[in-house]
């Protein structure tokens, strides 16, 4: 019974075994994108200002 019982446990031990040496791919992570540009009340050079007169 004893014996039994070791083979299967051997038995076990090469199934876990062999899943364990399965290939893993491994996905990079995509970079979060940047966040959307804040809308600011400060007029900065680089906006127009039209005047109509």
């Amino acid at each position: 019974m004893l014996d039994a019982f070791i083979i299967e446990e051997l038995k076990r031990r090469e199934k876990q075994q062999h899943e364990d040496e399965r290939p893993v791919l491994h996905v990079p992570e995509a970079d979060a994108p940047p966040p959307p540009p804040q809308p600011n009340d400060e007029r900065t050079p680089t906006q127009n200002i039209i005047v109509d007169l």
